[in-house]
């Protein structure tokens, strides 16, 4: 069990990897952390969400329920993922909804992948290992690996095995 400081909210129930630095003002329940990771301030991870090693997760990031990030994930500042394809306030007997109204629809980030920041990521697909969502990209769709996507929605730019030092040469 983590002992967090007196501006972390982290319930008893999150697990977390050996060496992992979490900063202040994190939401974190239910969730597992891998090792070696960094989480920013202001990020919430919700339960059932599972964060892999070596990743880095940048501040103001919202992380929910059904979201699987692997090993060596980057995700920039205020990155947004989605779990309802439809969302709505009320059931359909007028009420607020509870979890018994809905269900939970997955994505997951694969090993490697880097997400730009104010990137919105919907439910119900995957990124592929080592793409890279260009900042305030709106992924609608699958990212396949070594992809380059940008754009709303987000469209392939270019998809080939790019190095660290030609990512930093893209237009994104």
């Amino acid at each position: 069990m983590i002992k967090a400081g007196p501006l972390q909210k982290i319930s008893p129930d999150v697990q977390v990897g050996e060496r992992t630095k979490i900063f202040d003002f994190v939401n974190l329940y239910g969730c597992t952390i891998g090792k070696d990771c960094k989480i920013g301030a202001f990020v919430e991870i919700q339960k059932n969400a599972r964060i892999g090693d070596r990743c880095k997760i940048s501040s103001h990031t919202f992380i929910c329920e059904g979201v699987i990030i692997e090993d060596e994930v980057f995700i920039g500042h205020g990155v947004i993922f989605i779990n309802d394809p439809y969302p709505k306030a009320v059931s359909e007997a007028g009420f607020l909804q509870t979890e018994a109204d809905w269900k939970v629809h997955p994505t997951l980030v694969k090993k490697g992948a880097s997400i730009g920041s104010g990137a919105v990521i919907l439910c119900n697909i995957t990124i592929g290992q080592r793409a890279l969502v260009g900042a305030g990209a709106v992924v609608t769709s699958d990212v396949p690996d070594d992809a380059v996507v940008v754009g709303n929605p987000a469209k392939v730019l270019t998809k080939a095995k790019i190095s660290p030092e030609e990512h930093k040469c893209l237009p994104v």
